[in-house]
């Protein structure tokens, strides 16, 4: 069967990936990937992924301080942001707030992601948020800072079920990865068949969250590991499993086997949900803000 499929959240400038990214889109497209937001990190790979935007037009770029490297930020950061978001049609990512990681000071991210989420609004520029064990005070940023009008993506969200309706009030939109497929991770699968049809995406992480091995797996991944090709994939340097961005396709297909709905009928809906949110970034004027083209 043939599927339009879209991954709203990757790293496919990773380091891991060895330099093999051509090889890998190949794959991506051999299996129905039409479009990918690939998210910068930090200052360090910006130029990387705007080069592979310019490159592929399967590529949707994304700038962006994650919360793990914003002390890596220099003085001019926020300037230097703009400047990427100017040259190419671009999402404001990976950003965010995280009180999850050991050892990571939680000193200025606030700071950081209220200038990147306000930079945004400004340009009504699409948004990708990651949060861990931070949701309370996220809401509250969200809600006493300027937002982009088109809305924004919980990447991998894991947050409180009974957040998903406020915050889809606010603009949220909410990413399925496959890593949710493992049987461990009953809460946050369950959180999913209470996120409003027309705000759910599909995402893989990729290199991160590798899908789950068959003994690991849900019953309804298991089926999927059955039928469906899974890409294999090693960081050249370590030699461990890394995820492969063409696992989008099992990522759907779980998706539609957990929410017990036709791949088909799920990915037009993804489809539209994603076009929702990245696709007015085709309208982006030179002076980098969206242009109303009704």
């Amino acid at each position: 069967m043939s599927l339009r499929l879209y991954d709203a959240h990757n790293h496919l400038q990773d380091d891991r990936f060895g330099g093999r990214q051509g090889e890998l889109l190949a794959a991506c497209a051999r299996e129905g990937v039409v479009r990918m937001v690939v998210n910068g990190s930090c200052e360090a790979d910006w130029p990387q992924v705007l080069a592979l935007a310019q490159a592929h037009p399967q590529v949707l770029p994304s700038f962006g301080y994650h919360p793990w490297y914003v002390h890596e930020r220099s003085p001019d950061w926020l300037t230097r942001l703009g400047e990427f978001l100017d040259r190419a049609p671009s999402a404001v990512g990976e950003i965010g707030l995280d009180r999850w990681k050991p050892g990571l000071s939680y000193a200025q991210q606030e700071e950081v992601f209220a200038a990147q989420l306000s930079l945004a609004a400004a340009r009504d520029r699409p948004v990708s948020i990651h949060c861990l064990q931070a949701w309370g005070r996220l809401f509250d940023l969200l809600r006493c800072t300027p937002r982009p009008r088109c809305g924004f993506l919980l990447h991998s969200f894991g947050g409180p079920q009974e957040m998903i309706g406020p915050l889809a009030g606010l603009g949220a939109y909410f990413g399925l990865p496959g890593y949710f497929a493992h049987a461990r991770k009953v809460r946050q699968r369950e959180s999913f068949r209470h996120v409003p049809p027309d705000r759910l995406l599909i995402e893989t992480d990729a290199p991160d969250q590798c899908l789950p091995e068959m003994p690991q797996a849900t019953a309804a991944m298991q089926k999927v590991l059955g039928q469906v090709a899974v890409h294999a994939l090693a960081d050249p340097t370590s030699g461990r499993a890394i995820n492969h961005p063409a696992n989008l396709r099992a990522v759907y297909e779980f998706a539609a086997e957990w929410l017990d709905e036709p791949v088909a009928s799920l990915a037009a809906r993804v489809e539209e949900n994603f076009l929702r949110l990245f696709g007015g970034l085709a309208s982006v004027g030179r002076d980098g803000a969206r242009q109303n083209t009704a």
